[in-house]
């Protein structure tokens, strides 16, 4: 189960030895678990323009070369909603993070690995970015992907979440009750600051 506190933080030590344990967590969920009598996985979207570029490939001092490493160092999203800490040393394919989830006075920790990477570029655009799955002890079950495309023939450069999930693993019947009842709207807030901190990043 996720561990959590009330109105207290972790210490670096503390953070470091619960990341280095994250080496031996699997994947808490099965992908092809869907079937009758399951249930269905769900699925929460946003995309944004985050800038408008030359046209072409991206150039080394374009936009979207500083929104990818945004993208990479998870700096996209809000420290005061979803914390990330990781060996910044590590490849980005691979690497497990752990994610402090911050509601007010509760925190949780909760680990996730880097599944796959995505760094194309087709006649068309260049697309880069990532997925993350969960892993045991989260509090959600699922993956979720980041992305940014830039499209040649306009510039025009775009970052997209999705994310497919099912509730994880719960340390209490109230947080339960409370990601269900305060879940949604703190998602949608950090969707919307995700895609405005990249819009200031690129």
């Amino acid at each position: 189960m996720a561990e959590w506190r009330v109105a207290r933080y972790w210490t670096e030590t503390e953070l470091r030895d619960r990341l280095n344990a994250l080496g031996g967590a699997r994947r808490n969920f099965n992908p092809d678990s869907a079937g009758p009598g399951a249930p269905p996985w769900r699925r929460y979207a946003s995309r944004a323009r985050i800038a408008r570029g030359e046209k072409g490939p991206p150039a080394p001092d374009g936009p979207f070369l500083r929104a990818r490493n945004a993208l990479a160092t998870y700096s996209f999203s809000d420290p005061d909603i979803v914390q990330a800490y990781f060996d910044p040393e590590a490849a980005l394919e691979g690497r497990r993070q752990l994610l402090e989830l911050k509601v007010p006075l509760l925190r949780y920790l909760c680990g996730v690995v880097v599944t796959r990477v995505r760094d194309e570029s087709t006649a068309e655009s260049t697309t880069f970015g990532f997925r993350y799955d969960t892993l045991d002890g989260h509090i959600e079950k699922g993956w979720e992907w980041f992305l940014i495309n830039k499209r040649h023939d306009t510039g025009v450069v775009t970052f997209h979440v999705a994310a497919t999930w099912l509730p994880g693993d719960f340390p209490n019947w109230w947080s339960r009750v409370g990601f269900h009842l305060v879940g949604p709207a703190y998602q949608r807030r950090w969707h919307r600051i995700a895609h405005a901190r990249m819009f200031a990043f690129a």
